[in-house]
């Protein structure tokens, strides 16, 4: 691992996400969970202040950066849910069926290298009767946004750790055999080409 990835990406990341327009976008979802959550690219905690520890008994976040982990130090000691991490990747997740009440992806389906296959072992490990918790940035409704979107697709993707800018976020709930109980999209201020947000609920 570079001295960009190991050093320079994850400060980069935790500033990035920790804006406010994307920090109210986790405020419309997170408080939602109930009961054990798994959080999907759980990185620097940035959803840990936002939880509601009257409904919330654990989170198991997954997350394979160690160095990006590590920037949530803070935001833990401070977080009065008990909070653990599996180090492994969103596609591969080593937890049983019907585990998790809740799962909380925030911002890493543009990243995953496979969302198909994260979102089929998000719903592996949710309990029946449970949801899928996300708010992502995607697929502009604009041709030309979404035609600059592919345009630097290439060079984003090497400074931003993987990250796509304009993937089709509800075609790959679809995709995945998951059904959308509540979607809402819009853009955020920032730059239009990451600034269009999805969010809502799924199920399976």
């Amino acid at each position: 691992m570079g001295f960009y990835a190991k050093h320079i990406l994850p400060r980069g990341l935790d500033m990035a996400c920790g804006v406010t327009p994307i920090s109210k976008q986790r405020q419309k979802i997170v408080p939602h969970a109930v009961g054990l959550v798994l959080e999907i690219g759980i990185g620097s905690g940035q959803n840990l202040p936002f939880y509601n520890p009257d409904k919330v008994s654990k989170i198991i976040g997954v997350d394979p950066d160690e160095h990006i982990w590590k920037r949530s130090t803070e935001r833990r000691a401070n977080c009065p849910i008990d909070v653990e991490r599996i180090g492994l990747s969103g596609e591969d997740i080593p937890l049983e069926k019907n585990t998790a009440d809740t799962v909380v992806v925030t911002y890493s389906l543009c990243t995953i290298p496979d969302p198909i296959k994260a979102l089929k072992e998000m719903s592996r490990i949710l309990k029946s009767g449970g949801q899928i918790l996300f708010t992502e940035h995607g697929k502009a409704p604009d041709a030309n946004v979404h035609k600059w979107q592919n345009r630097i697709d290439p060079y984003w993707k090497k400074i931003a750790g993987g990250c796509h800018s304009g993937r089709d976020i509800p075609a790959l709930f679809r995709e995945a055999g998951l059904t959308l109980e509540s979607l809402d999209q819009m853009y955020i201020p920032g730059p239009k080409v990451l600034g269009y947000n999805y969010w809502g609920a799924a199920k399976v």
